[in-house]
């Protein structure tokens, strides 16, 4: 079962719609077009202040009924966060207590340890899903570097371990895949993905292999990552392939 927060989401791979625009229009479009989460990023959005962001997610979550994971990406992750790390990190870490919080927070491996983990333990505190992320946009390491990375993740307190890297070959998105199928048969809660055009087709299929979570984005112009596909497209061809 994949449970973000309360919310129990069943067997299947999850949707994620990002947020990187007019929130609560695109939220609302998101959840039209069957998104089955959402992920707020804060640093797109350019969000730096703490009641601000809580007001959205309050707001977002009572016209969706949808729960949503907070992002605050830094710019080596391929994030817009320009600041402090303290700051960034502090900003998601104090949003989890409020009432109407996020459900799950995502935070980067590489992000400083000592923050990042005070946040780790304050989302447990709250109930919250851990997702903690990496991100290789030049390359896919070998596969024992991903399966390295992914059990970092879990040692670091992650829910679901998070790995996305950039193929240059088909080889390279069999090794991921293989690497997915294999946390899957031990039990581990992943989320992998390949980027780029070359990739893009493991927004749909890593899921089968064991991809707990896939990213899609509202709009076919604008995305968070390459390679995202829209929500409806990618729930079509999904459901046509079970």
């Amino acid at each position: 079962m994949i449970r973000i927060g309360p919310f129990d989401l069943g067997k299947k791979a999850a949707v994620v719609a990002v947020i990187l625009e007019s929130p609560f229009e695109t939220s609302k479009k998101a959840a039209e077009m069957g998104a089955d989460v959402l992920e707020i990023r804060l640093d797109l959005l350019g969000i730096r202040n703490l009641e601000t962001a809580a007001e959205i997610i309050r707001k977002v979550k009572s016209e969706t009924e949808l729960p949503i994971i907070i992002t605050n990406r830094s710019l080596n992750e391929g994030g817009k966060w320009e600041g402090e790390e303290a700051e960034r990190i502090g900003l998601i870490k104090d949003l989890l207590s409020f009432k109407d919080g996020p459900d799950a927070v995502d935070i980067e491996l590489s992000a400083d340890r000592d923050p990042r983990d005070n946040a780790i333990k304050a989302a447990k505190t709250h109930g919250k899903t851990v997702i903690i992320s990496a991100h290789d946009f030049s390359k896919t390491p070998s596969s024992q570097e991903m399966r390295e990375t992914l059990e970092e993740a879990f040692l670091a307190g992650a829910s679901i371990a998070k790995l996305a890297v950039m193929p240059h070959s088909m080889r390279d998105i069999l090794d991921l895949l293989e690497v997915t199928l294999a946390a899957k048969e031990a039990g581990r809660k992943v989320c992998t993905i390949a980027m780029g055009n070359l990739g893009k087709h493991t927004r749909l299929i890593a899921p089968f292999y064991g991809s707990v979570l896939t990213y899609a984005s509202i709009e076919s112009t604008t995305s968070a990552a390459p390679g995202q596909l829209p929500v409806d497209e990618l729930k079509k061809v999904m459901e046509l392939l079970e």
